[in-house]
């Protein structure tokens, strides 16, 4: 299978080069294409008096389709056989976020392992959404672990999924979708409307890679059998249908409780604990979590290779 061969060559050339900042300074990056493009429609589009619904359905359905179109396009121009593979796995390695999550998180932790909290804070602000100025040692180490297990699925499991079923033009659109959903589909007065499509579409494209995460990592924790109890406790306690899975799978790999309340701007969010019997983490169990991830990561590659070879 072509498709599983260029995304597990993707995954290899992210892991290892990500992309380069100087890279970055002088032409961006394709998700920032995406997201410029979303900005414009959205400041076009997204007005009052308008059918704020259908505008933000129209952004989705042109921002996405023309992203794999442009995907699609280019693979058109790729030779056959495994020189094609190669160059369609470069083309969609910017796609696939395993060394930035990486990155970010062990930022994180390598502030807490210094007890620099107020460093710990600033790093963890930029992975998560909530207001992060009174999280405790506990309360930064959990939100770097949700956001480590939710972006999981969404930044490395989910693309390569798309990849591997649909190829360039599959991981490219499914980027396009998780990127819309980041910009405009939260709840908010401005976007709770315009990026209700935006939103559900995520939620569809997540449901299966949430799940073969939660999966993944409950095999790479050595205990499946534990955390499968955990996650099928717990995940569907979460008020997202997708977060709950790999974040109750993590929760119970390290063994802490995750989720619970939170800060959103002026706002606190009662949110269910995830294996809330367990101890809160700390600079360790984030440090575990790490581990954790590496070896997912390895897991998604043999997976990849297998589908490869068959």
């Amino acid at each position: 299978m072509l498709s599983a061969g260029a995304m597990l060559f993707a995954l290899g050339l992210e892991a290892v080069f990500g992309w380069p900042e100087g890279l970055y300074r002088r032409i961006g990056h394709p998700v920032t294409w995406i997201g410029t493009a979303i900005t414009w429609s959205e400041a076009w589009l997204n007005r009052p008096g308008r059918l704020r619904i259908a505008a933000g359905g129209v952004v989705t359905f042109v921002v996405t389709a023309s992203v794999a179109a442009a995907a699609w396009m280019l693979t058109q121009f790729l030779p056959d056989g495994w020189l094609g593979m190669v160059l369609s796995g470069v083309l969609a390695a910017p796609f696939v976020a395993a060394r930035s999550l990486h990155e970010h998180v062990a930022a994180v932790a390598r502030r807490l392992v210094e007890d620099d909290l107020v460093q710990a804070r600033q790093e963890v602000a930029k992975i998560v959404g909530r207001e992060t100025d009174a999280l405790d040692l506990q309360g930064v180490s959990r939100a770097a672990l949700e956001s480590l297990a939710e972006n999981a699925s969404d930044g490395v499991v989910a693309p390569l999924f798309w990849g591997v079923l649909l190829g360039l033009p599959g991981i490219a659109g499914y980027k396009a979708i998780n990127t819309l959903d980041s910009m405009i589909g939260h709840r908010t007065p401005r976007h709770a409307e315009f990026g209700r499509v935006a939103a559900r579409l995520d939620d569809l494209a997540n449901w299966l890679p949430a799940r073969i995460t939660a999966g993944l990592f409950a095999l790479a924790s050595g205990r499946p059998g534990q955390v499968a109890r955990i996650v099928g406790a717990d995940a569907r306690r979460h008020r997202s249908p997708n977060a709950g899975w790999p974040e109750a799978a993590m929760a119970g790999a390290v063994g802490v409780r995750l989720s619970g309340p939170r800060i959103y701007g002026a706002v606190v969010a009662e949110e269910p604990w995830l294996n809330g019997g367990a101890r809160d983490p700390g600079a360790d169990e984030l440090l575990a979590g790490l581990k954790l991830y590496r070896r997912m990561g390895i897991g998604v590659a043999l997976v990849l290779l297998a589908l490869a070879l068959l």
